[in-house]
This record gives C-alpha cells, structure tokens and sequence, in this order.
C-alpha cells in the first residue's frame, strides 16, 4: 500500500515512511492510494471471526509488507487487550464504550497502536531518537503519553492548551515518564495544532532530529480506530440498520468509520455530532466551510474549529457535498443541552454520560426523533464520566467514585513548561542538538 499526499505535491509513500513523517513534505495529510474492499465472507461472518482476527483482516492490506503477519498480530493483541462493551440504554439505542483502555479514553487504541509500530521500526533510524510531537485537546494527551511512557529512544512531546483541559486529563498528561514532556500552551486547541503544524514545516528542526506526529493525522493513530466499528458489529444480534453516532473534534474518529463502510461494514448513516464549534454541521448543510474562532466548552476534547481530518473525509467522496450529504447528518449542541442530557439518560435510565458521551447520544435522539424497531443506533461513549467528575456530578446530582488505575496519579505533582508562541517550542526542540 502506498500514501499519497492530499495536497497532492509529495511522492508517495510506503506505510513506514507515512507513519515516521506524520504528515507529508507539502503538509499534506496521507491518504490510502486505494480503500480496500474486504471480502464478503469476512463481512457476513463477522460474528465469527476472533477479534485479533478481525483486526488483523481490516487493517493488513493498509500496512502492507512492513511488518511480518506475526509482529501485525501481536500489535493487535496488544492494542485491544481491554473490553469494549456495547450495552443498551434505551429502545433502539446503544452506548459502545470506548472508555475501558489505560486512561480511560477511546484514543487508546490508536495511540497504543501507533506507539507500538513506532517501537517496532525505531532500529531502522541509525540510533537517532525520534520526537514525537502531539497536540491534544483533553485525551490525546493521555493516551498518546501512556502508549509511548518508558520507550527507549523516542521521546513525546505534548502541547495542550492552559486551563481548558479537565483535572483528570491534566494529571494523565502531565505525570510521566522522563521521555514524555508537557508543554501548557497560553491559548486554544487550534493555537497547540498550529505550532505542531509549524513545526513539521520547519526545515532546521527536520534536518537535525527525526519528528513525527502522534494526532490522528498520523495514519498509525487514524486506520486502527476502524477496529471499533467493526467489533461492535460483532456484538449486535439482528439484521437492522445500523447508525453510528460520532462525538467529533478533530473528526478522526468518523473518518475511520466512514473508511470501515466504504470497506464493506454494514453502517447505513454516520452522524457528526459536536458541540458549539460547528463548522461540519454548517458546512452540511450550507456548502460553506469556514472555520470561526474555538469556543471553550465543558466537551472540550471537541473544542475544535478547523478539524484536520475532513479533509480525508471529503476524499473519500471526492469532495462532492451531495455524496457526503447521503452519509453524513451533522448536529451540534451547547452546553446547557449536554448538561441537560446527562442529566436525563441517569434518571431515565441510570447511565451515566460524559459531555462528550453525552452529546453523541443527543445526535442519536435528534436523527431518530421517535424509537424505531429496525434501527440500532449507537453512539460512541468516549471518555470514563469521571475524566468530566465536576461536571458530571452537578448534572447528576450524585458523586461519582474514581476508578482505582486514577488514584494514584491524582497525588502526583504536574510537570510543564510554560510557552506562548513557536519559537519558544521550536528551541526546546532543538536545545539537544544545539
């Protein structure tokens, strides 16, 4: 498999080369050369089939030859060694929770897939250290440092933005190993991206250390994320349609699933629900894309304006608005209604729900309208409600206690470095060279 660029001015490259550059020479983002189609057996036996199997027939044809089917196998393994249950919330609709992974976030997976590639293929760069450099807006961080925490020879970088990331996610950025470093950024997501986007366009910097990225934009932390679509299809027991509800910031997460319907997956309707940084849902249905400036939010893994990954999105449909319109619906929600969501589905149903959670399952209720016997829709349940504790408890009106796997770091003392610009990022870079 090759990966081309989708600004359309680089070579293309082999999933290696793809996964080490993050994104490509012209800034583009890599693209699959070809979307695979899984043959029909695999879809109608899905059921069937061993998760690793599973995984292992999706993403195969994606790596190509640059793993062994062994050393892909146990990436695999290793990746989904956690439960991802799908249970029932009301008629019609489910909650696939993504949350059961090391720090309780769906970012999980594609980061502990990605970190464990990394590792693999690190001997192939003549004992220089690889930097990987990673913008998050709550759980990226989290995840990406706990996948990476402890390899040798790979340093992480994480930039997140001051005062609007929970506590929990703080701690879990903020309280590791010597190779992960927290860098607290003075302004928003986009401001955090948009250095991490400088910075692979930096000539010195990519002259004198080997930098690549651990956002979805890398394709190590984008493809495996289809491994969720697919082992929830597994789980459902009847032949109804079946509508995925997506809580979207960098829209990564929808994009896998999109690719896992083009793939073959029995998914009839994706629906991209965000909160008050809308520039999908406008998008959707005016045919205008413009980005407005992010607005912080109590979801705000999602607080995300000027999302990366669409642009893959609107490759996969060859950038034609009617095609997208057919499988994507796009809703988007304040926070008042997220609260008031949490609020409801405990009482309705004794469920609890972070934000995020929360307002995929308000998409899922805006599509549907009234309960239908033929669909099963299910929104993906992404982060543990105890990541969002303040927030959850006022809406719930109860405590929520804190999983054992948090208690620790929750003690720990956070460790950054306080920046305001790139310039300032770009010499911590490089201060080991220099």
């Amino acid at each position: 498999m090759k990966y081309i660029s989708l600004n359309h001015n680089s070579q293309p490259v082999n999933f290696q080369t793809a996964l080490i550059n993050g994104l490509a020479p012209d800034k583009g983002l890599y693209f699959p050369e070809k979307i695979i189609t899984l043959p029909k057996k695999i879809i109608d036996n899905i059921k069937t089939i061993d998760d690793t199997e599973l995984c292992y027939e999706v993403i195969k044809d994606y790596i190509g030859n640059d793993f062994t089917e062994d050393e892909l196998i146990k990436i695999i393994q290793k990746t989904i060694d956690f439960k991802i249950p799908l249970k029932k919330v009301e008629n019609s609709i489910f909650s696939l929770e993504l949350f059961h992974g090391p720090t309780l976030a769906f970012k999980d997976i594609g980061a502990k897939f990605l970190a464990l590639c990394m590792d693999k293929i690190k001997n192939d760069f003549d004992s220089k250290e690889i930097t990987v450099l990673v913008a998050t807006s709550g759980d990226t961080g989290g995840a990406v440092a706990k996948g990476f925490e402890g390899l040798n020879g790979i340093n992480v970088c994480i930039l997140y933005p001051k005062g609007r990331i929970s506590q929990v996610q703080e701690k879990q950025i903020t309280t590791n190993a010597k190779n992960v470093i927290a860098f607290e950024v003075n302004g928003n997501f986009d401001d955090c991206q948009k250095m991490v986007k400088d910075a692979f366009s930096d000539i010195e910097i990519k002259n004198k250390i080997i930098l690549t990225s651990a956002n979805s934009i890398n394709i190590a932390r984008w493809l495996p994320q289809m491994f969720y679509y697919f082992l929830a299809l597994k789980k459902i027991e009847n032949n109804n349609q079946n509508i995925f509800s997506v809580p979207s910031g960098n829209f990564g997460n929808i994009c896998a699933g999109i690719l896992s319907k083009e793939m073959g997956l029995n998914i009839q309707l994706f629906i991209a629900s965000t909160n008050i940084n809308k520039t999908v849902p406008r998008y959707l249905e005016s045919g205008i894309y413009n980005p407005k400036k992010t607005k912080p939010t109590i979801s705000n893994a999602m607080d995300v304006s000027n999302p990366s990954n669409f642009i893959r999105i609107q490759k996969i449909f060859n950038n034609d608005l009617q095609k997208i319109n057919k499988v994507i619906k796009g809703y988007s929600y304040n926070d008042s209604e997220t609260r008031e969501a949490i609020k409801d589905v405990y009482n309705s149903y004794n469920y609890i729900m972070d934000p995020h959670s929360a307002i995929g399952y308000l998409g899922l209720k805006s599509y549907l309208k009234n309960p239908r016997s033929d669909v099963n829709g299910i929104f993906l349940s992404t982060a543990h409600p105890i990541k969002f504790k303040e927030e959850v408890e006022n809406s719930i009106g109860e405590q929520i206690s804190l999983p054992s796997r948090l208690k620790k770091i929750m003690t720990k003392k956070k460790n950054t470095i306080e920046i305001e610009s790139y310039d300032q990022l770009k010499d911590h870079l490089l201060w080991k060279v220099n």
